[in-house]
């Protein structure tokens, strides 16, 4: 993407003033280099969203943008309902609640290494992923409508998981606004062998190991020491949340036209926050959170039983799960007054600061934790959000590394069983029932994660905390 079609506000602030039905500036944050290798659809998309009616502020894009469906994958935007702000499916994305959960293990790289391979065998053989992957749990009717209202408090009332996860999990593990009702049968259906699996795609289960330590007083905080090991868990809604996200996108082109909002791009499909489908949509979208939620958690409860069986005395202890697939309620203060906002993070995470009285005690005088995975075989990062965050793209911080290349073309480039072979001489031990995902989802198939992470900190959007390097790796 050529740098000269923006104003250069800072070293890693790019601003595209208002133009043609621009409502507000559309914001990247990135390097120069970032921002040159990005595709041209991440300006086109920034830019769309900017001419979404409601729109507060500015349409953002983190460092790790790159072009998705309708709002580019990493952007951020804020609506008033009260300025006739609308709520967009292709702003939330189709894995909604697609997130990430840290758990600490408490054990160090010597405790793991001399079981590395027979650990990583049966956490594959345990752990269900791929595409159309099924676990072990099968619900019925009613027992699907309460775990779309109930989220991850439904899945440790079943015995999948523990009461103490539940502060260190957003929303406390359950959305509140679920409507089980506006999700379709079609939906339920494609859910109901899907709980506690991992999905395929970008999807992982890591055994990770704390690489470097970069602010110690917050990695105290956090339970975070050099050498330990942690576990990493990055998944979503499954079927559920897809086939949501594919039926009221359909639905919004018609309450588009029919609230007279031109759509510069039919991906931008949306409607308003305060008409029937738009309520229905967001009663949805919560239950497929509250899906996503308690599918974390029963995969937490299968990690720490399959470490039990390696480790007696080993104790799972969850550091925090937090979405980037979603929007949510929040009060953020534009032009000097506190508004209730709509706030949409596509391939973005929430970053509150210090203080946020939506954290939970232990975490709040340090701002939440910022899960951020790399790309297989790479380098994760665990970030804090930063008081700054607020103001430049309501409390919000990148999510990942952001992909360099498509499916398709890594394919052409790289080879699964070559990547399996590469990595394991690295000591990084890959686990997948699909080659051709390998492929796809080949470390060089990604941005650099280290210049992501080095980008948002430099625009004050979240802080490092921490380095974690992949030990074991479960793909779909």
């Amino acid at each position: 993407m050529d740098p000269a079609r923006f104003t250069r506000v800072d070293s890693t602030t790019w601003r595209v003033d208002p133009w043609g039905a621009m409502r507000v500036p559309a914001i990247i944050y990135a390097d120069e280099n970032l921002i040159r290798d990005m595709d041209d659809k991440v300006y086109d998309q920034a830019v769309n969203v900017a001419t979404l009616p409601g729109i507060v502020q500015a349409s953002y894009a983190m460092p790790d943008a790159h072009w998705g469906y309708g709002f580019p994958i990493g952007g951020v935007a804020a609506f008033d309902p009260d300025r006739g702000g609308v709520v967009s499916a292709g702003g939330v994305g189709f894995d909604i609640s697609c997130g990430v959960r840290t758990m600490l293990t408490g054990l160090s790289v010597r405790d793991i290494l001399p079981v590395q391979k027979s650990l990583a065998d049966s956490l594959y053989h345990q752990i269900p992923a791929g595409v159309g992957s099924r676990g072990a749990i099968t619900l019925d009717a009613s027992e699907m409508d309460a775990m779309l209202t109930g989220g991850a408090r439904w899945a440790i009332e079943q015995g999948w998981g523990e009461a103490r996860d539940l502060e260190l999990i957003e929303e406390e593990g359950c959305m509140d606004g679920a409507q089980p009702e506006s999700v379709s049968e079609r939906a339920k259906e494609r859910q109901r062998r899907e709980m506690g699996t991992l999905g395929s795609g970008n999807h992982y289960f890591e055994i990770q190991a704390v690489a470097a330590i970069y602010d110690r007083p917050v990695a105290d905080v956090f339970g975070l020491a050099q050498d330990e090991v942690v576990v990493t868990i990055h998944c979503g809604s499954r079927g559920l949340g897809h086939q949501i996200g594919t039926e009221y996108l359909r639905e919004m082109l018609t309450a588009a036209k029919e609230a007279g909002i031109e759509l510069p791009d039919r991906e931008l499909a949306c409607a308003p926050i305060n008409s029937e489908v738009g309520q229905r949509y967001l009663g949805a979208m919560r239950a497929a959170i509250n899906c996503a939620l308690a599918n974390r958690e029963i995969l937490g409860h299968y990690a720490r039983r399959i470490f039990a069986h390696f480790f007696s005395n080993c104790d799972l202890r969850l550091l925090f799960d937090v979405s980037h697939n979603t929007c949510k309620v929040e009060p953020h203060v534009v032009e000097g007054r506190r508004r209730d906002l709509f706030v949409h993070r596509k391939g973005a995470t929430r970053a509150f600061g210090p203080g946020n009285e939506s954290l939970p005690a232990v975490l709040r005088p340090v701002g939440q934790p910022v899960l951020i995975g790399g790309s297989m075989g790479t380098a994760s990062y665990v970030l804090v959000g930063r008081s700054t965050s607020e103001a430049k793209a309501f409390s919000s911080a990148c999510h990942g590394a952001g992909r360099a290349l498509s499916r398709h073309a890594a394919l052409k480039q790289w080879s699964g069983r070559q990547t399996v072979d590469d990595l394991a001489e690295a000591g990084i031990l890959i686990r997948s029932p699909s080659m051709r995902g390998v492929a796809e989802e080949a470390p060089g198939a990604y941005k650099d994660v280290g210049a992501v992470v080095a980008a948002a900190e430099l625009a004050g959007l979240a802080r490092r905390v921490a380095q974690l390097r992949p030990l074991i790796c479960i793909k779909g």
